[in-house]
Order: C-alpha cells, then structure tokens, then sequence
C-alpha cells in the first residue's frame, strides 16, 4: 500500500514473486510482467532519455514505450483486471454484486 499511497500505479518487471504479485493487485497496483528483453531495452531507453513515456494499457493489456514505439502484451488475472478497471477492492466487488446475490439467495429459499 506504501507504493500505491506514493503514487505509484504500475511497477514493471520480468518476474514477480506470487506473494508480491498478489499483494500489489489486493492493493490497486498493477504488476506489468515483460520479457527480458522488452525490460532490458525499456531500461535502455530510460538510461538515455530519463523523461521517456511508457504508456500502459490496462484494457488491452500492452505496455509500450513511447520513445521505440516498441510494445508487448502482458497478462493479467480477469477478475483482478476487473478489479483495477474499476476502482474496486474485494470488497467493493461483492458490493457491486449485492442485487445479483440477494436474487440469487432469494430463489434458493
């Protein structure tokens, strides 16, 4: 939550461990995992020009570096997606789900 509270929407890397992986999504910030090569070269570009852009597209899961024009597809779980996508925490989630499970307990009794 210290990330997300500093700014920080999005952090970018060729690994995440499961525990920080799931720990960063359960607190708003999405976890871009790149290739090697795609993160070596981000990284590249940043050395060279520090102002670089990075444009993340959560919708349509791509990352792509402003400068090289250079992009990759990253993965996401769906309901996390949906999660970020909306503002929603767990929670939140279940809230937005009250009409549907109040029906759905409603026509098991």
């Amino acid at each position: 939550w210290a990330i997300y509270d500093y700014g920080i929407k999005a952090v970018v890397s060729s690994f995440f461990a499961d525990i920080f992986k799931n720990n960063v999504l359960n607190n708003r910030l999405l976890p871009v995992q790149v290739s090697e090569g795609f993160l070596y070269s981000l990284l590249t570009s940043i050395k060279k020009d520090p102002q670089v852009k990075i444009r993340i597209d959560l919708q349509a899961q791509k990352i792509t570096n402003l400068s090289s024009e250079a992009s990759e597809i990253f993965e996401i779980n769906s309901y996390k997606k949906k999660c970020l996508l909306n503002g929603f925490d767990d929670i939140d989630y279940l809230i937005n789900l009250r009409e549907k499970i109040t029906e759905f307990e409603n026509k098991r009794q």
